[in-house]
Parts: C-alpha cells; sequence; structure tokens
C-alpha cells in the first residue's frame, strides 16, 4: 500500500517517533511541535493512524486501562522511521530550493 504523507500524518509520525503515545498524547504533540497550528480531530488522528498501521508504517505497541477508559499506544515501526526520514529529507531540499527562487526573485517597488 502507498501512503500518501499529508502534513497532519508527518506531524503525527513525528509526535510518535519521539515516544510511543496514546490518541491524546498524539494529539497534544502534534499541537506543540506544529506551534498550536494544528488541532487534530479524533476521526482525523484515527484514521491517519489506521492508514499507518495498515501500510506497515506504525504499531500499536500497547494497551493501558487509566480511569477505567482504554488507552491503546503507537510506535512507529523502522519502516516508518525509515519513511519519516525519507520525508524529511524531501521536504528539506523542496525547502532549499525554495529559499533559491525566492533569493533570486528581483526586488519591487523601491526607488
Amino acid at each position: 500500500m502507498t501512503f500518501r504523507m499529508s502534513e497532519q500524518a508527518y506531524l503525527v509520525m513525528l509526535a510518535l517517533a519521539e515516544e510511543p503515545r496514546h490518541g491524546y498524547g498524539v494529539v497534544q504533540a502534534v499541537l506543540t511541535l506544529s506551534d498550536d497550528q494544528v488541532k487534530l480531530g479524533a476521526g482525523t488522528l484515527y484514521g491517519i493512524l489506521d492508514r499507518l498501521v495498515e501500510a506497515g508504517l506504525a504499531e500499536a505497541s500497547g494497551e493501558v486501562v487509566v480511569d477505567g477508559r482504554l488507552r491503546r499506544y503507537y510506535r512507529l515501526t523502522d519502516e516508518g522511521l525509515g519513511a519519516l526520514t525519507a520525508e524529511t529529507a524531501r521536504l528539506r531540499a523542496l525547502a532549499t530550493r525554495a529559499q533559491r527562487v525566492l533569493g533570486a526573485r528581483p526586488a519591487f517597488g523601491g526607488a
């Protein structure tokens, strides 16, 4: 299965690269990683996690009952870490090209 790496999926993977997390922990980590710009709803989060697991990029790593509620923890697989590393390199190269293009633009306005 080919996994489409959206910005939200990338941030979820970054959150899981730090440590295994349960759903609410992922949501909070994504908020922090995105400077409060990306707020994941439950449907979006669990849709991403399901696709990551199906693609072999993440896996459930345990369950804990807290206050009568089940918390399922997820972590990246080695393949997931590789995909995250490759996507980070792709984004870095894209940002470098963008800086080159924007730096080569003539100044507008001015005297």
